[in-house]
């Protein structure tokens, strides 16, 4: 046996699971996206691009989406670069476990609780309450986009830490000593030294988050009171709630794509900035 017949052979049960359980009901949401609804609801063959003429009537999903996810993208990893870096470079190491541990610890409970939990912290008896007892007035907090922006990181801040944890963690800390050793103060050292080294574990955190967020519905059905709809809740309503199931393949490809040419050019800036910064490290 050849090495290239070795090397296909090893390659060929994750190939086969990729095939079975990614490809073909790719393959079958594209189809369906072209043909039309039932009488009775359902999927009726065709081919026609009647169901993506339609995109513009689920415009507010997408709009809701594509600014609420970048959004809480964004902010989850102002918060969890903060923590991580506290965790991975200021903590004693005999500390490190357990409060990686309490960070996981959210994980613990079914987002469906925790996200009640927050109903009640948003709602007319929780932060509302107390700022109205301040005497500031009365404020909506709950099925706001503010409220789902808090859910969705809150929900996905984890899955932020432990990334730019495990990119710091890896630091070699005696570039940290050099850099302050050669006079640098630790502002510059942190902008200069320790940032651009954890550049992978941002953009893996960063792209985690991003496309879970994409396909995120729970979070918005609670939190938004069916104000703030995402594309997950307009795949939920049109797959099982009115059944029409090509118009949902359709709005599911063009999220597919979007997706798509969101990571692509978010890789390609990614990896133009390693490049810069390894000709700024050779000069």
């Amino acid at each position: 046996m050849t090495q290239r017949e070795r090397n296909w052979l090893l390659v060929a049960p994750a190939a086969g699971w990729f095939l079975v359980m990614l490809v073909l009901p790719l393959s079958v949401v594209f189809i369906f996206s072209f043909g039309e609804r039932g009488a009775a609801g359902g999927y009726v063959p065709a081919f026609t691009f009647e169901q993506y003429a339609n995109l513009p009537a689920r415009f507010t999903a997408f709009q809701n989406t594509l600014i609420l996810a970048p959004l809480g993208t964004l902010a989850a990893m102002l918060i969890a670069y903060p923590l991580a870096y506290q965790l991975a470079v200021r903590t004693d190491p005999k500390w490190k476990t357990i409060l990686l541990v309490l960070v996981i610890v959210p994980f613990w409970t079914s987002i469906l609780i925790r996200s009640y939990a927050w109903i009640y912290i948003l709602g007319g008896r929780g932060i509302p309450a107390l700022i109205e007892a301040m005497g500031l007035g009365d404020v909506q907090l709950i099925y706001t986009p503010f409220a789902v922006l808090i859910g969705i990181v809150y929900g996905y801040l984890p899955l932020m830490v432990f990334p730019i944890y495990v990119s710091l963690d890896r630091l070699d800390k005696r570039l940290l000593e050099a850099s302050s050793d050669l006079g640098a103060p630790p502002l510059a050292t942190f902008f200069k030294v320790t940032v651009p080294l954890s550049i992978p574990g941002v953009a893996t955190g960063c792209m985690l988050v991003f496309i879970l967020l994409m396909g995120e519905f729970l979070i918005p059905l609670l939190l938004g009171g069916g104000k703030v709809f995402f594309v997950g809740n307009a795949l939920v309503d049109l797959f099982l709630q009115s059944r029409n199931w090509a118009f949902g393949s359709a709005v599911a490809v063009m999220l597919i794509v979007i997706m798509l040419v969101t990571v692509t050019v978010y890789m390609r800036l990614i990896a133009r900035l390693h490049t810069s910064r390894d000709d700024v490290s050779v000069m």
